[in-house]
């Protein structure tokens, strides 16, 4: 009985010495990392640093291999609709074949012009040596003054001007000068898409989703020999071919139609190519339209995605001091699009945004009206 207790009395004083040696490990690290600012934000920012040091250093040289991918995508899947989108409808009439041109025509000419515009288009950037009297602040990082609406890219280690995002994609930064070369290109490029998929249903349920004779394969022979029966109706194998000879039956005559090639059946490569269709357009218009929505949203709000983040914040902050936050460039809705896409100064939409324009913004985008302008908010644009 004396060794029992001495045994448990040393399982205590063990359990005891692990517990006290674990709250001293938790208080050291909380003591070395103690920080009144600290919090899951910072503590995923800093876990985040390596990725954001890798894409703020490399992803400028990763920008041309983007731009050259997109175009390729883009020639690829032009060159297979006219390849097997070309003889169908042709097939079908001249008044089909050309409504599908003019129409796919005018969605392809849309999405080169303005992806290439927003490419080569610089997005703003402030001017520098001279005294800006537009200026808020000034850049942490470059040490320049910075006009409202003015946010620094660390990839392009620059200012710019109402700046959105950085665009790997086009390897250029979104901004006040090609904004709304960016969003008409995803715009168009998910309405072409679109278009495809629309017009491409019966070619896919056609040459895909319908059985062809002569693409089918015999996986395994077919294994057997030919049976008589007898006059009991018993199955009787036939293991000599001559053996029905002995009954002097004339030769069968059989009148059964002839099968027709269907002729009309892709190859294989059609049908690799056009199952490559299928993805690539479903995929662009999954990833392109949600994110062409989310601009549109933004748009709509007046504002870009720096913005949101901020004005977000802003609100969550005002709000707990039972205030409200009210975006100086929300001109609403119709007021917005309007600034957006320029149409101002007697510009027509259907000459600035359903074709190619190459008008710039308006103003300089040092400096813009807000809702305060009493005096405009009415008369501009």
């Amino acid at each position: 009985m004396v060794r029992i207790t001495w045994r448990g009395n040393s399982t205590q004083e063990l359990l005891s010495s692990c517990r006290l040696r674990w709250s001293y490990m938790k208080h050291c690290w909380h003591s070395l990392t103690f920080n009144a600012h600290m919090n899951s934000s910072y503590a995923s920012d800093v876990c985040m640093t390596p990725i954001f040091w890798v894409v703020d250093n490399y992803t400028h040289c990763l920008g041309p291999f983007f731009v050259i991918g997109v175009a390729c995508l883009t020639t690829a899947v032009v060159s297979i609709a006219y390849w097997i989108g070309f003889p169908f409808w042709l097939a079908k009439g001249q008044l089909a074949l050309a409504f599908v041109l003019i129409v796919g025509n005018w969605l392809l000419l849309n999405v080169i012009f303005h992806y290439i515009m927003a490419v080569i288009t610089l997005p703003g950037h402030p001017p520098e040596n001279v005294l800006l009297v537009e200026a808020v602040t000034m850049c942490g990082k470059c040490v320049t003054p910075k006009p409202p609406r003015t946010h620094h890219c660390s990839v392009c280690n620059r200012c710019v001007l109402k700046m959105d995002h950085h665009c790997p994609w086009l390897n250029n930064c979104v901004g006040y000068g090609n904004h709304r070369y960016f969003f008409l290109y995803m715009l168009y490029t998910t309405l072409g898409c679109l278009f495809l998929i629309l017009f491409g249903l019966e070619i896919g349920y056609k040459y895909l989703w319908l059985d062809h004779g002569e693409n089918w394969t015999e996986l395994e022979p077919l294994v057997g020999q030919p049976v008589k029966f007898n006059l009991s109706g018993h199955i009787i194998p036939v293991t000599h071919p001559h053996e029905y000879d002995e009954f002097d039956l004339p030769p069968a005559v059989h009148n059964l139609p002839t099968p027709v090639l269907d002729t009309d059946a892709p190859s294989p490569g059609r049908r690799r190519a056009l199952w490559f269709m299928a993805f690539t357009n479903v995929a662009v218009v999954i990833a392109l339209g949600t994110l062409c929505s989310w601009h549109a949203k933004l748009i709509t709000r007046g504002e870009t995605s720096v913005e949101s983040h901020i004005n977000e914040a802003e609100r969550k902050r005002l709000l707990k001091e039972q205030r409200i936050y009210i975006n100086p460039y929300n001109f609403g809705a119709k007021k917005n699009w309007k600034i957006f896409l320029g149409l101002v100064r007697g510009r027509s939409f259907w000459r600035t945004v359903l074709l190619p324009s190459w008008h710039k913004p308006e103003g300089t985008g040092l400096s813009f009206h807000t809702v305060h302008d009493v005096a405009l908010v009415d008369e501009w644009p």
